[in-house]
């Protein structure tokens, strides 16, 4: 009878944990689209303010000057964050897909109805996101996203940048230097979004050799 009851309440305390897990995952869906709503929108007001500006070219140079690279800064926050909550969004996946496993081992009916193939990550052999490799998969992210958007918005700083200390008759190379700038910076960022999944995976395969050698 106490077996019983201790089954009983180590069921409902994987059940319990189980809905911790998936709303903790839900809210940093939520996160992320709530700061990409925001840096979208602040752009968006600076772009119009400078549309106005544009309409005097002595007050649109050092309007750009200033409000570019607020905006750039904003968005390497919002990367850096948009970058965590994809981690943790995994990390929880990952603590669901061991529950999963418990509730797998109660027998074959659970078996066959919470089938490895047809779950998603990390349980599935193949995520859908990683069947063009993972290059393709971090472009999909929310953090690639902005951050592109944000790069774009680097380059034409370094472009009114480079008009203001050269002169218009330098237009060439001013814009050669913002395209520049623009390819360097989403190859930083696609360095670090990568550098941090890859220590996400380390760390998970960490802990599963620890199960292995606990159990051993």
């Amino acid at each position: 009878m106490e077996d019983q009851n201790n089954n009983t309440a180590f069921i409902s305390a994987h059940t319990t944990e189980h809905f911790v897990l998936q709303t903790a995952a839900s809210s940093t869906i939520a996160e992320a689209a709530a700061r990409g709503t925001l840096y979208v929108m602040a752009l968006s007001s600076a772009l119009v303010a400078m549309g106005f500006a544009s309409q005097s070219p002595a007050v649109l140079m050092p309007f750009g000057l200033v409000v570019l690279p607020g905006i750039f800064i904003l968005e390497i926050f919002t990367v850096v964050r948009l970058v965590d909550t994809t981690l943790e969004n995994q990390q929880y996946l990952t603590g669901i897909a061991r529950i999963r496993g418990y509730y797998k081992s109660l027998g074959p009916e659970a078996t066959r109805y919470l089938r490895s193939d047809t779950a998603r990550w990390p349980e599935a052999a193949v995520p859908p996101s990683l069947t063009r490799g993972p290059f393709f998969a971090m472009l999909g992210t929310t953090a690639s996203m902005i951050a592109f958007l944000n790069n774009l918005v680097g380059g034409a700083g370094v472009t009114l940048g480079a008009i203001a200390l050269f002169g218009r008759d330098r237009l060439g190379i001013a814009l050669r230097a913002g395209i520049g700038a623009t390819v360097i910076l989403m190859a930083l960022f696609m360095s670090y979004q990568r550098n941090r999944f890859q220590e996400l995976q380390k760390m998970f395969e960490a802990t599963r050799n620890e199960g292995l050698a606990d159990r051993q």
